[in-house]
C-alpha cells in the first residue's frame, strides 16, 4: 500500500510540474489542465473483496484530495462475472479512452498488481498505445508492488511488521500469492529468500506458480514445524481464482 502511494506521489508530482494548459489536438484551443488517477487491479467478483479496494481508494483520495480517481480491472473473466451481477467495471483501455474523452490532460496510471506479470505487461502496452496516440499531454504508469530491490525491502519490512503477535519463532508463517507462468513469478522465491534472511520460518508460496503448495508443505515437513500461520499475499484473497 505505502509503495503504491509513493509511486502515485511521483507520478502526480511530475504532472503538476508541467505547464498549466494543454492544447486540444486539432482545434487550436488551449484546454485547461485536468489531472486524474487510474487505479488498475486484476479485480474480483466477490463482494467481500470490495473492502480492500475501498481502503485503497480512500488512501489514494486522502493523499490527493480533489484529484478524480477511477478504477479498471484487467481480468476479462472478472469483468464478465461482474456484468452478470449488474456491475460494470471498465478494462484499462476503455477507462483511459473515457478519461481522454472527458478532457483529462495528465493521467497517472497505477498498477495494483503484486508483480510485473502478464497482466502488468498488457497494461504497459496499453499505456504505450495511448502515448503514441497523443490523447494525453502526459501519461505515466506506476510499477507494481514488487519491481525493484527497494520495493522488495519495503515488502519485507511490511510483512515482518504484520506477523501475528502471538506467533512463536518456532512457528511457521506461510504467505500465499497468486503466482503466474510469467518469468516475473521469480519475485516470489526472491521475496522468500530475503524474508528468510530475517526469519528462517517465513515462507512464500503461490496458487498457480512456484513455489506451490506442495513445495511449501515439503519445506515445512523437513523442518518439522508443528504450527503454521497462513496469510494471503494478495490485494484481495480472491476465492474464484481456482476456477479460472
Amino acid at each position: 500500500m505505502k509503495k503504491n502511494i509513493l509511486m502515485l506521489s511521483i507520478a502526480i508530482s511530475m504532472t503538476i510540474c508541467l505547464c498549466v494548459t494543454a492544447w486540444a489536438g486539432g482545434h487550436g484551443r488551449p484546454a485547461p489542465k485536468k489531472v486524474g488517477i487510474l487505479l488498475v487491479a486484476f479485480g474480483s467478483s466477490q463482494s467481500s473483496a470490495q473492502v480492500s479496494f475501498d481502503n485503497i481508494d480512500k488512501a489514494v483520495k486522502a493523499a490527493y484530495p480533489g484529484v478524480p480517481v477511477r478504477w479498471a480491472f484487467t481480468s476479462h473473466i472478472i469483468r464478465k462475472k461482474l456484468a452478470q451481477q449488474g456491475k460494470h467495471l471498465d478494462s484499462p483501455e476503455v477507462a483511459m479512452a473515457k478519461m481522454m474523452d472527458e478532457g483529462f490532460t495528465h493521467l497517472a496510471v497505477q498498477s495494483l498488481h503484486t508483480i510485473g506479470g502478464e497482466e502488468y505487461h498488457d497494461l504497459r502496452r496499453t499505456v504505450g498505445a495511448f502515448k503514441t496516440m497523443g490523447g494525453f499531454q502526459r501519461i505515466i504508469l506506476g510499477y507494481p508492488l514488487l519491481a525493484t530491490q527497494e520495493d522488495m525491502q519495503h515488502a519485507v519490512d511490511a510483512i515482518l511488521e504484520n506477523i501475528p503477535q502471538d506467533r512463536q519463532k518456532s512457528d511457521a508463517v506461510v504467505l500465499m500469492g497468486h503466482g503466474t507462468h510469467h518469468p516475473s513469478n521469480a519475485f516470489y522465491a526472491a521475496l522468500m529468500f530475503q524474508l528468510q534472511l530475517k526469519d528462517p520460518n517465513i515462507f512464500v508460496g503461490t496458487v498457480e506458480g512456484y513455489p506451490d503448495v506442495d513445495d511449501i508443505k515439503d519445506m515445512l515437513l523437513r523442518k518439522k514445524i508443528k504450527k503454521t500461520y497462513l496469510m494471503p499475499f494478495m490485494s484481495v484473497a480472491v476465492i474464484e481464482l481456482g476456477e479460472l
